[in-house]
């Protein structure tokens, strides 16, 4: 399989990946304008771009689709291993939940809250939006870049050289800061990124690893609209 592929192989898994923390840093300049007192801005106006965020990743791995060769649906077949990946997402979010967050937090974010929008059609189709975002695009696209790019770019630059799933320490410990670097909770993202890794490792399959990841967010997303722990949006 890796005599087709080459160096620009890179670019498939890190733009989607980029684009959306490009929205994430504009989301954040601009409430960082907001608070210099440079315009007023209300707290809800940028939960609309989102679902331009959502759809604008969407657009991408879709028209990247073909070369995505290590998601191999195949790999659910073995219905054990696909159970205890659904465990190890299921134990992800147990964790992130009842982690102390007084400890290495970076602040306790607002998070989305959808009841701050002005009407209730309004506020099932932004809350949907966001579920589906975090369900079925986040997991997909950090999967793509963390556990199929970086992890194995950390051991050889010809990413695609090494095998899905090989160990060693640097990479595994590079990808599980910088994966909590990514998050607000920066330990809870760290934990997730060991097991997330662990999973990696024993199954060598990404497709595994979105599902786990894809069930914590599915969780989580049932956990923050039952409860209105808006913060963990």
């Amino acid at each position: 399989m890796t005599n087709r592929l080459t160096a620009s192989s890179a670019f498939y898994r890190y733009f989607p990946f980029a684009i959306f923390m490009c929205f994430i840093g504009f989301d954040e300049f601009i409430c960082f304008l907001a608070n210099q007192g440079f315009f007023k801005l209300e707290l809800t106006t940028l939960y609309y771009l989102y679902p331009v965020k959502a759809m604008t990743v969407v657009f991408f791995l879709f028209l990247f689709r073909s070369h995505y060769y290590e998601l191999k649906l195949k790999d659910f077949s073995n219905i054990p291993i696909t159970l205890a990946s659904c465990g190890v997402g299921l134990l992800v979010f147990a964790l992130w939940i009842k982690m102390d967050w007084t400890f290495g937090a970076a602040g306790v974010p607002h998070g989305f809250n959808p009841e701050l929008l002005p009407r209730r059609n309004v506020q099932i189709a932004m809350t949907l939006i966001r579920i589906a975002g975090a369900v079925l695009i986040v997991p997909l696209m950090e999967e793509l870049f963390w556990r199929s790019f970086l992890i194995r770019y950390i051991i050889d630059k010809k990413f695609y050289t090494v095998p899905l799933g090989t160990f060693t320490w640097a990479s595994f410990l590079f990808t599980i800061i910088l994966f909590g670097l990514e998050h607000n909770f920066i330990l809870a993202g760290i934990m997730a990124g060991i097991f997330y890794n662990l999973l990696l490792y024993k199954t060598r399959s990404l497709a595994q690893c979105v599902l786990a990841h894809a069930v914590t967010n599915l969780a989580l997303a049932i956990f923050v609209v039952s409860t209105g722990k808006w913060q963990f949006w």
